[in-house]
């Protein structure tokens, strides 16, 4: 019997979320994965709501259908912009049994466990600081703490040009952690509410006070999927397991297949696709 291609599609604006793939990968080697960066019409930060929203449902549409029957939005800005209007509105109609899921709330369902002065420091993109969804979600779970939020808009220019373990990205960093501490010198926990933020981890650490503590997001969204196909049986049938991995672009796919290595850490061959 042939077998049918199932696999857990990742999406993300760019190259950020090939940082998630890496750790879902290592959670749950034994499922296909199909990645796709919109490459071309990034970075979605600063950008309106209604053009993520767009931008971000005809990706999953796309990735619903080369057979996903689950899709994880790998961007803090798509997570925020556009998620919930695509799992309230767009899912009935689309298809109900299939499934949409974030990174924001794996990371705020965790976030208030972690911190011991009940202040929480979050480094996103503009568009993801100005939506607070990282505030609302966070009081759901744990009302009790407060949240600090910097917006960083030179830290994914750095990122996607290379330039994140260079001496000019010391000026940058420094600079948003001083910004967020003036907000609250009591914090000790804080997200990097951005995929691409991983690779400027060694220059965080440079500058943080000693005593902070700073999470990614791959290895927490990693340990809530399994937790959730765990819980969701049906789901976890649909999925298949063939440990295929799979990388389209909007853009050239030569250009991805470069940059990636930095996000990913090993090589990828690409193809380029069309989202309308």
């Amino acid at each position: 019997m042939e077998h049918k291609s199932a696999p857990i599609g990742v999406f993300d604006s760019g190259y950020g979320g090939l940082t998630v793939l890496k750790e879902l990968e290592k959670a749950l080697p034994q499922y296909d994965y199909l990645y796709l960066g919109d490459n071309a019409r990034a970075p979605y930060g600063t950008r309106s709501f209604d053009t993520v929203y767009e931008y971000t449902l005809q990706a999953v549409k796309w990735l619903f259908e080369q057979g996903c029957p689950l899709v994880i939005l790998a961007c803090n800005t798509a997570s925020a912009k556009a998620l919930r209007n695509i799992q309230q509105k767009d899912l009935p109609g689309m298809d109900p049994a299939r499934r949409v899921l974030g990174v924001i709330r794996p990371t705020a369902e965790i976030a208030g466990n972690l911190t011991k002065t009940g202040n929480i420091g979050i480094f996103g993109t503009q568009g993801t600081v100005s939506s607070h969804s990282y505030i609302l979600e966070l009081q759901k779970f744990f009302p009790e703490v407060k949240v600090y939020q910097e917006a960083c808009p030179m830290w994914v220019p750095l990122v996607e040009n290379n330039e994140h373990d260079k001496p000019g990205a010391d000026y940058f960093v420094k600079q948003n952690i001083n910004k967020l501490l003036t907000q609250c010198p009591n914090l000790d926990t804080v997200f990097l509410a951005c995929t691409h933020y991983p690779l400027l981890l060694d220059k965080i650490n440079k500058y943080i006070p000693e005593g902070m503590r700073v999470f990614e997001q791959g290895s927490i969204v990693a340990e809530s999927l399994v937790h959730y196909l765990e819980r969701h049986s049906d789901m976890r049938s649909r999925l298949s397991k063939g440990s295929t991995r799979n990388f389209t672009t909007t853009d050239r796919a030569e250009n991805f297949d470069k940059q990636a290595t930095v996000f990913y850490g090993k090589s990828v061959s690409s193809r380029r696709i069309e989202l309308l």
